[in-house]
């Protein structure tokens, strides 16, 4: 993902630690943990040829990628939906290989009907889309509904009505980017008013260049955590080590699922970062959360 990227020479000058935590957030989570909360772990994609040799064994083909990719995570946030509408057999062989396994594909909306043109008049493309979801079946995750970064509060109500007339037996999350968002407070309490008011979620993403786009505003009992590091840069340890006690506060006060993706600027070292997070959310909030597993280095003769 390249949303936020900023020099590396600048990383060590940015204020990466989390904002405060919104007073709202305990009245969301009720201050009580749930019997069994539940986590997800993933990346955005399963085919990063990168992970040949490191994570998926060698000579793996990419037609079966996703096949030891759920051997190494739980979730995946699948922005291949944004780019496509996939019909049900498609996604259907993608859920067979999911079988037996509690892993979640968290698909990414049509961005046809997302980024282009009006939010209104999109009823047929958007059943068209869900339609294909439903294949899914028990491995249908939340949906992540995201709008362009030049997407404003101006367009405030084309994008309220939109939302309201998505399905309310699915799971959304939103993500908008626009600063204007974030940077008046009447305008934020609006938005994530009218999302805990539906029971829509509110993407939560942490990059470098776009500190306000890391809100913590939670707006129903579920977080869905957007993370993009910088391919192992000193600060994603630290950043990261910021979330690990911000979320085992949520896990002690309520909150029952945790959809956490990692995203790099370069992929190849996602699974590296992966584990320092899982080993550690496994530590503080004694879990037991599935982790990539690295093969064994190559011996040469």
């Amino acid at each position: 993902m390249e949303f936020g990227r900023v020099p590396v020479a600048e990383l060590e000058s940015i204020h990466f630690a989390l904002p405060p935590e919104p007073e709202e957030n305990l009245h969301v989570l009720g201050g009580q943990r749930a019997a069994s909360p539940k986590l997800y772990l993933g990346c955005a994609k399963w085919g990063r040829k990168e992970w040949i040799g490191k994570i998926y064994p060698q000579k793996t083909k990419e037609k079966d990628f996703l096949e030891h990719y759920v051997n190494h995570y739980n979730c995946i946030e699948l922005n291949a939906t944004h780019y496509k509408v996939y019909d049900e057999a498609t996604i259907g062989k993608w859920a067979a290989k999911a079988a037996g396994r509690d892993f979640l594909f968290c698909p990414k909306m049509y961005q046809g009907v997302t980024h282009y043109g009006n939010l209104q008049g999109k009823e047929l493309i958007t059943t068209e889309f869900l339609k294909g979801l439903m294949a899914f079946g028990e491995h249908l995750g939340p949906i992540f509904v995201q709008v362009s970064d030049a997407f404003s509060p101006g367009r405030k109500k084309e994008l309220f009505d939109f939302l309201q007339s998505l399905p309310a037996d699915l799971q959304f999350f939103l993500e908008v980017r626009h600063p204007s968002w974030f940077g008046d407070a009447a305008i934020r309490k609006e938005l994530f008013g009218f999302l805990t008011e539906r029971k829509l979620g509110a993407v939560i993403t942490d990059t470098s260049g776009r500190r306000d786009c890391a809100h913590m505003q939670l707006t129903i009992p579920k977080a869905f955590i957007r993370y993009v590091g910088n391919s192992l840069h000193p600060t994603d340890y630290t950043r990261i080590d910021e979330w690990i006690a911000r979320i085992q506060y949520w896990i002690d006060q309520g909150l029952e699922e945790l959809y956490f993706f990692m995203h790099m600027h370069d992929e190849a070292f996602s699974p590296e970062l992966t584990v320092y997070l899982v080993d550690r959310l496994n530590a503080a909030c004694g879990l037991n959360l599935l982790k990539p597993s690295f093969l064994p280095p190559q011996t040469l003769f």
